[in-house]
């Protein structure tokens, strides 16, 4: 049995996705025989855990009262890992808790061996506004020192394997570790098809922001015009603004375009699971940090997306059941789901099984928890 600290700047009842991916792993590292103990910034919800992980809220975000807290406990228990999902704007200070990244390189090191996941790596430099380069800067230097405190290295994605190699030469090799589903993986869809118009359904789900909303609200249209029996049901946090938003421009559309907002786990993948397609552009292409996507191939769904500088290896593969547009625009967006579309429904159910297949084999969380617990250390 392995005793392990993970450190998060997140956790359920916390929103966000790396909450759900902690709480992912958290509960698989205790399903499979090891102790967890995780901390994470306070909250002013309680913590609801049925599954045996425990969860420490620190004085701070992880400034030096929390980081404090952290020390006692891993010196009191001699907790044999500390995992660390890192995202530098999670840990506070405005993205630059540059404290706190020596603290890992120069004390925390010394207690247990530490992991680290990069969600993230840096915030990207920008023409302007200029302040923002700061926030640049300072991340750069906490990944560095993150990095080089580092036992063992993983990425969301190889791209971040790539950017750290150049920041932090000195440090570990990372290893991929995909992002799983943070969604249930299997769901009963009917009384969502119940409730909304019939027809064929082209869902999305996502937050609807910048240019994948810009993506969309070009592409759907396309979908739409030309075939009545069509339905667009719009999944996640800003769907509805979303839908307001696309009505606008095209009214001819009302009726025919159901929004849901921010849903519970279990609802969002009934949701899902109600779509005959999904159609998932986005400008720096599809991988395995995109939730929506994950989710749209743990439940078995067809999906229509693109590659991009952020894609990994894989998603050109005919076993990963994903339809790619030749570009990310609305008319390849569109075009590509045009294909699928024009599959018989049968076809399109073993498209998805293809998916699903794909999604077991190579980003299901015990995947993960197989590569956390492996022999290598």
């Amino acid at each position: 049995m392995t005793t392990w600290a993970v450190l998060t700047g997140e956790y359920p009842p916390q929103s966000g996705g790396v909450a759900d991916y902690t709480r992912l792993v958290a509960d698989g590292l205790v399903a499979a025989g090891d102790r967890v103990t995780v901390f994470a910034p306070a909250t002013d919800r309680p913590d609801v855990s049925d599954t045996g992980v425990t969860v420490v809220r620190l004085p701070d975000h992880f400034g030096r009262r929390g980081r404090a807290v952290v020390l006692e406990h891993l010196r009191r228990t001699k907790a044999d890992r500390v995992l660390i999902q890192y995202v530098p704007h999670a840990y506070g200070v405005k993205a630059m808790n540059v404290p706190f990244a020596r603290w890992v390189r120069f004390a925390l090191r010394r207690v247990a061996p530490v992991w680290v996941m990069f969600h993230e790596v840096a915030f990207p430099f920008v023409r302007r506004p200029l302040r923002h380069n700061l926030i640049a800067v300072a991340n750069r230097l906490m990944a560095r020192l993150v990095a080089d405190a580092a036992d063992r290295v993983f990425v969301a994605i190889p791209a971040w394997g790539t950017r750290l190699r150049t920041l932090a030469p000195r440090g570990r090799p990372a290893e991929w570790l995909p992002v799983p589903s943070n969604l249930p993986t299997t769901a009963d869809h009917a009384p969502v098809r119940r409730a909304i118009p019939a027809g064929t359904v082209i869902g999305h789900f996502g937050t609807y922001g910048g240019a994948v909303a810009e993506l969309l609200e070009a592409a759907l249209p396309l979908l739409l015009e030309h075939a009545p029996d069509r339905v667009v049901l719009l999944v996640g946090r800003n769907a509805e603004r979303f839908r307001d938003r696309l009505l606008v421009r095209s009214p001819d559309l009302a009726g025919r375009v159901v929004a849901t907002g921010v849903l519970l786990p279990e609802l969002a993948a009934a949701h899902l699971a109600a779509c005959d397609l999904l159609v998932q552009p986005y400008p720096d292409g599809v991988s395995c940090r995109r939730g929506s996507v994950m989710a749209s191939l743990a439940l078995g769904l067809p999906v229509v997306t693109n590659l991009g500088p952020l894609s990994e290896p894989g998603w050109t593969t005919e076993e990963s059941g994903v339809s790619l547009a030749d570009s990310a625009s609305a008319e390849a967006i569109a075009a590509a789901a045009e294909r699928v579309l024009a599959l018989s429904p049968a076809d399109r159910v073993a498209l998805g099984r293809s998916a699903r297949r794909w999604y077991a084999a190579r980003f299901a969380v015990e995947r993960t928890i197989s590569t956390l617990r492996g022999e290598r250390s």
